[in-house]
């Protein structure tokens, strides 16, 4: 159940850290095919993505495939975005010690934002006595990410900012952090859940170990993001909710509420 207090900061922040949204044995068990599956990237490559756009990574495995409709962050998902609810898309990221943003490798800026011009699949509101958003993201740190060794980082409020980001703070990133930039620090296992309104982007990596992420995306069950819909056929084993969670956007999509 979502607290008052959890509720609050959420509206208020943009984002809010779940912690031990995956217990020990379930953390061990993603980092051991993670092993697998790093191993076989270029290890020339600093900082990249793996999953929706080269395979979707809840066909590694049933540590994966059960993130879909993790319990621990499911009455989240019921608050913030849509008591129905779908997944959007999902991806892995990996950074290696040294690595500079992940943006900087995709594009000149190193935040980005989308709560103005507006987005009608990227969107906070508050209507109805209670919050809606459109792309929400959950990530789950698979290692410890402490002060000072970079990854997520967030604009608090800045979801409901009325005017776009300004181009000379996209690379805020860059040097030395300002104080309006927030980097989330948390131990293994905690999970991050943010809308997509809000203005965040990845610091370099300073740690020596591997930053490892997994970024599973939800939007409401009539909208859509990602271009490419899920095929629920193509994964054994799904439960009734799950094959819910992977159909492709409608307005059909019964509340998946207590379904196994």
């Amino acid at each position: 159940m979502v607290t008052d207090e959890e509720r609050y900061l959420f509206d208020l922040l943009g984002w809010l850290v779940v912690p031990d949204a995956i217990d020990a044995e379930w953390l061990a068990a993603l980092n051991a095919i993670m092993d697998e599956r790093v191993a076989g990237t270029d290890p020339n490559a600093s900082a990249f993505l793996m999953g929706q756009y080269g395979g979707e990574i809840i066909g590694w495995g049933a540590p994966f495939l059960n993130l879909i409709d993790n319990p621990r962050i499911t009455p989240y998902l019921e608050e913030f975005v849509n008591p129905q609810v779908r997944l959007d898309h999902e991806t892995a990221m990996v950074m290696r010690p040294g690595a500079t943003s992940l943006m900087k490798t995709l594009s000149s800026a190193t935040l980005h934002a989308a709560s103005a011009p507006f987005d009608a699949s990227q969107y906070f509101q508050f209507r109805d006595g209670r919050m809606w958003n459109g792309l929400t993201v959950v990530v789950y740190y698979l290692c410890d990410v402490n002060p000072g060794d970079g990854g997520l980082a967030c604009v608090a409020g800045s979801h409901k900012s009325n005017y776009p980001l300004p181009a000379s703070m996209e690379s805020a990133l860059d040097g030395e952090l300002p104080s309006w930039i927030t980097p989330i620090s948390a131990p293994a296992g905690t999970a991050v859940i943010f809308t997509e309104a809000l203005a965040h982007g990845t610091l370099p990596w300073r740690a020596g170990h591997e930053r490892r992420s997994l970024i599973y995306k939800y939007s409401p069950h009539s909208v859509a993001w990602s271009w490419r819909y899920y095929e629920p056929d193509k994964f054994e084993g799904l439960t009734a909710r799950q094959r819910a969670l992977l159909e492709p956007p409608n307005s059909r999509i019964p509340s998946w509420r207590g379904t196994a």
